[in-house]
């Protein structure tokens, strides 16, 4: 075949520096995820209501229907077999062939996804028997290419059958090439596929680099692309290249709301290699949470695979931590009982008042930062053991490690830990401003006074209170500390100012409490 548009040029080679760049920026998208689903969701929400349209002739009704269905697949398999199977139903009512045998198509395609490889290929069958209408060829070679591709998937530990599926693939891609205009994307991208089947990585790429050129990150087959990209360096034994053009498919996938993907729980898998267990941890946990939600069972299967080694990485990870934090606590704890001492001595030194004030001063401050360091790493601490338990929590809601389900289902354990926290802040910062309770109350309204139950040191009023003196200023970050939602956080300093004498200037004031009277 005549390769046409390819420049010979010395490939950059993708540097280390890259790989950061690109990682950082995966990073940023994915604490965007939820804008983009909600986007994508509006997008079909604006179509359904086309579709209820009594005025709309059926040829668009079938058209919009076609167009939710597209757009739910790979974001949402049940929803898009739905649509698909509906429009099928009611093309055949209204006995439009063309619209018949494209539903068919699209449901035949995507039914492997969710285990229906027998009523796929019967549906398939039936497609060839009865013929494809004029200009619809492409797409059933299209359709024939990717419902053998899911199925293959299937059958990676029976080299036969999968062979068997790759080859059907591969002949309803070469069909598909023939019937593709040779100026499409969808041609270029078939065909750097086709040569990289063939292991002629060198042109494939040359394909596949000037298909991205011409494309921005949001195109429906940058990713695929990106990806075929990442398995041309991977076979090269480039894993620099490899992550950094998994990297660029997975930002693809995050930016277009795309659920069924792979480019992110390889690369999770890659990272796990290579130590870094945080990123591969979060990567492949939003991998597996894409693939529940999309409800695609062998994106479930190959991610959950790599969850248990991820898992015992990070519990590791989270135990040396936590051995940290008992040092720092047990220095922390030396430190405020020598604090208290001092403070001590400087009351029953009167002559001595003014010198020991100013260097009372300064402990203060030095207790802050350290009491400050100490807080942050028991947020740390508790932010991953209740990241630990929400992943837990998924894996066995999918079904997948039943044994482990008792222990996260209660929460008992990050309750557990976070009242073991709640103990030691209330004791240390207690022995530091020993008459915050009064000092608050002075702060507040007569009848909005804060009244402690039998045996409470601080309540969660108090607690806010607490980190805000000890300059921890930031919601979220309160949030994360005594695990509430922002939005709970956001609402008590709203109704602390309700109950304040001064309202505008109360946090102020707050700030000014000193740690002895």
């Amino acid at each position: 075949m005549l390769l046409l548009g390819i420049i010979t040029s010395v490939a950059i080679p993708v540097t280390e520096r890259d790989v950061s760049a690109i990682l950082k920026k995966l990073d940023k998208e994915l604490s965007l995820r939820d804008v983009y689903i909600n986007s994508r969701k509006a997008e079909i929400d604006s179509l359904k209501g086309l579709i209820a349209r009594k005025d709309a002739p059926d040829s668009l009704k079938l058209s919009v229907i076609l167009d939710v269905g597209d757009r739910y697949s790979a974001f949402n398999t049940d929803s898009a077999l739905w649509f698909y199977n509906e429009g099928y139903r009611r093309s055949r009512m209204l006995e439009m062939d063309s619209a018949v045998v494209r539903f068919a198509l699209r449901c035949a395609t995507y039914q492997p996804l969710v285990l229906l490889i027998s009523r796929a290929t019967q549906l398939m069958d039936s497609v060839e028997r009865a013929g494809v209408p004029s200009g619809l060829e492409a797409e059933y070679h299209d359709a024939q290419r990717q419902m053998n591709s899911f199925i293959s998937n299937f059958y990676v530990a029976s080299p036969d059958v999968f062979d068997y599926f790759v080859k059907k693939q591969t002949e309803a891609q070469s069909r598909l090439i023939e019937a593709l205009d040779k100026e499409s994307h969808r041609y270029k991208l078939n065909l750097g596929e086709s040569y990289l089947s063939k292991g002629e990585y060198v042109t494939a790429k040359a394909v596949l680099s000037d298909l991205l050129d011409d494309m921005d990150d949001t195109h429906p087959l940058y990713a695929r692309a990106s990806h075929m990209l990442a398995d041309i360096a991977k076979a090269k034994g480039d894993e620099l290249g490899c992550v950094y053009y998994l990297a660029l498919s997975a930002i693809s996938d995050t930016r277009c709301a795309t659920l069924e993907v792979t480019s992110l729980q390889e690369l999770g898998k890659i990272l796990y290699s290579h130590d870094d267990i945080e990123r591969s941890h979060e990567y492949l946990s939003i991998a597996l949470k894409n693939a529940v939600d999309c409800n695609v069972s062998l994106r479930i299967i190959q991610t959950s695979q790599a969850i248990p080694f991820i898992e015992s990485a990070h519990r590791s990870e989270l135990a040396s931590s936590r051995r940290r934090i008992y040092v720092v606590i047990g220095v922390l704890a030396f430190l405020l009982v020598l604090l208290c001492v001092l403070i001590r001595v400087v009351k029953n030194k009167n002559d001595h008042l003014h010198g020991m004030a100013s260097r009372l001063e300064d402990a203060n401050k030095t207790k802050d930062v350290y009491i400050t360091q100490f807080l942050n790493l028991c947020s740390i601490y508790m932010d991953k053991l209740n990241q630990f338990n929400k992943v837990v929590n998924r894996k066995i809601s999918a079904g997948k490690v039943d044994d482990l389900f008792k222990l996260t289902k209660s929460g008992k354990f990050v309750e557990e830990q976070s009242r073991e926290f709640y103990e030691v802040f209330d004791d240390a910062f207690l022995h530091i401003y020993p008459t915050f309770v009064t000092d608050v109350n002075a702060l507040l309204l007569p009848d909005k006074q804060i009244v402690l139950r039998e045996g409470e040191r601080l309540n969660t009023d108090l607690r806010i209170l607490a980190l805000m003196r000890l300059g921890i200023d930031d919601t979220s970050r309160i949030a994360q500390m005594l695990n509430y939602s922002v939005y709970t956080i956001y609402t008590y300093r709203n109704k602390f100012k309700g109950r304040a004498i001064n309202r505008e200037d109360f946090e102020k004031n707050v700030m000014c409490i000193r740690s002895v009277s």
